[in-house]
């Protein structure tokens, strides 16, 4: 096929009525000067994407630019910072020779420019606090977190019926490992009589995987105050989407609380956002960068959970990106989801790499130009094959393309420039603060030391009673309580009111009320 032909082809694929988004131009073999401009629909994104290649080619460059054209449309953004490489978007970029090369074989005006930024964080690393209540979660939503069966579900919703009962209020997960170790031992009757049998052996369970959570660090994705997903989806005062980038570059060997803060966070924002039928642009795009991790090791559970929500959350004008090194790192039934795919280039040095190479490739239209299985190891670092989605849902044609160099910087902000911009955040003064109210902990702990002191004021009360007798004759009652037997029964009461909850009672102050997922 002749290049005019290609051009008109492209073009036609190309072109849309809508506001679009430019992420460069196609190449037609060594032909970098085919004029032809590849754009993505806005009315598309929301319908998930996918950003593969090895490292080196160019992924975070081309994340960089789709980010950039988001946020200058008024899209807000939340992207995953796994390897620490994203903050430089917060700055101007600076031209030099290849920058203004790319840009005049595409067609474009390059400009150096920043964008709004705003530092998250779920770990020890800089920025605002993200976080909610173990009520907000809910047993359902809890249970696919712990990788619970159907029992141990059940019971955590028994758990959860009791607390909401009881107004105790369930805010960290040391509130919730009280509450299952008071009903494993004072309140068992309780418990037995009024919801049914808690069976020791799936309550064990519950709390092995409640500390295994622990352990990764998870208990800081609980608490308060509760962080409002409606803080992501702001523009500034220029009409650009705000960039929110969530600083995980601390938890990358911690797979299960990274899948778990995806869940919960997809969870709540299907929640929270109205139904949107086809909007005209998105309302946020999340791009997940090292995707693998989020199902790495991921119960089936939690992956069929995740397929359900990525399915259903495109309605509510959320779209989702995955950026990782190849397709198959991602999960069939999710890759068949993603509407818009940029595959950079990929390397065979192994048996396993050429099977993957010709698996990938097969996720693309069939193409009139180009063998993708051969030219996908030959492209150049920052060239991709593009494949999205017209504005009435149809593939586009597979475009070989040149990607258009990013507006902002290509390089991370210093520590300096960061600790600067999360000083300067509103929403780290709000949310960057420490809430401990009273809650079931505090509560059960007093109800404990309630029963302790009317113990140990009944033994006191037959100690000192007034003796009627001699000291050689004593009462049938004081015979009792001397015994040697009775006062074991005393020590193992006194032992099993103790043992359950014996650390310091806190005083909490306010908190903001939210919905339970």
């Amino acid at each position: 096929m002749d290049k005019k032909t290609f051009v008109e082809k492209i073009q036609k694929s190309y072109t849309f009525k809508g506001e679009s988004i430019l992420i460069g131009s196609a190449i037609l073999g060594d032909d970098y000067e085919t004029g032809c401009q590849i754009r993505l629909p806005l009315k598309t994104l929301n319908r998930h994407g996918l950003i593969a290649g090895a490292t080196g080619t160019g992924k975070t460059k081309s994340l960089q630019v789709i980010m950039e054209n988001l946020s200058d449309a008024g899209v807000p953004v939340l992207a995953m910072d796994i390897k620490g490489d994203l903050s430089g978007i917060g700055a101007e970029g600076e031209t030099n020779a290849i920058v203004e090369k790319r840009a005049s074989l595409i067609g474009m005006e390059w400009k150096p420019k920043s964008y709004p930024i705003e530092f998250l964080s779920i770990s020890d690393e800089p920025g605002v606090r993200l976080r909610a209540t173990v009520s907000e979660y809910g047993p359902v939503l809890l249970s696919k977190i712990l990788g619970l069966n159907d029992s141990q579900e059940g019971i955590l919703s028994m758990v959860f019926k009791y607390c909401d009962d009881r107004n105790l209020p369930l805010l960290d997960l040391k509130d919730l490992k009280s509450v299952l170790s008071y009903a494993q031992e004072e309140g068992k009757e309780e418990f037995k009589r009024e919801y049914g049998f808690l069976s020791t052996s799936s309550t064990g369970i519950i709390l092995r995987n409640i500390i295994t959570l622990e352990q990764q660090g998870g208990e800081r994705l609980f608490g308060e105050p509760s962080f409002d997903v409606n803080d992501l989806m702001v523009t500034n005062n220029r009409g650009q989407g705000m960039i929110n980038i969530l600083r995980l570059t601390d938890i990358q060997d911690k797979p299960d609380l990274f899948s778990s803060f995806i869940l919960c966070l997809l969870a709540e924002l299907f929640q929270t956002m109205p139904e949107l039928g086809d909007p005209e642009k998105p309302q946020l795009v999340i791009f997940i960068d090292e995707a693998h991790l989020v199902f790495k090791n991921a119960t089936q559970n939690l992956l069929d959970q995740l397929e359900m929500t990525i399915k259903l959350i495109r309605s509510k004008g959320v779209g989702i990106f995955f950026i990782t090194q190849s397709p198959t790192d991602i999960p069939a039934s999710v890759l068949g989801q993603l509407g818009t795919k940029v595959q950079h280039a990929l390397r065979a040095f192994t048996a396993k790499d050429r099977k993957d190479i010709k698996t990938a490739s097969e996720n693309y239209p069939f193409s009139d130009f180009y063998t993708v299985n051969e030219m996908i190891t030959q492209l150049g670092t920052g060239e991709a094959f593009v494949s999205g989605l017209d504005e009435k849902g149809r593939p586009t044609e597979l475009a070989y393309t040149l990607m258009r160099p990013p507006y902002s910087r290509m390089d991370v902000l210093t520590e300096q420039e960061i600790n600067a911009h999360i000083r300067s955040s509103s929403l780290a003064r709000e949310y960057n603060v420490e809430i401990d109210r009273e809650s079931a902990f505090e509560i059960l702990q007093s109800r404990v030391e309630a029963k302790e002191e009317e113990v140990e004021q009944k033994m006191e009360n037959a100690r000192t009673a007034p003796k009627g007798r001699s000291r050689t004759e004593q009462s049938t009652f004081e015979k009792i309580i001397k015994s040697p037997v009775t006062n074991t029964i005393a020590r193992e009461v006194t032992r099993g009111l103790l043992g359950v909850l014996g650390i310091k009672t806190t005083t909490r102050s306010r908190s903001r009320s939210r919905f339970r997922l």
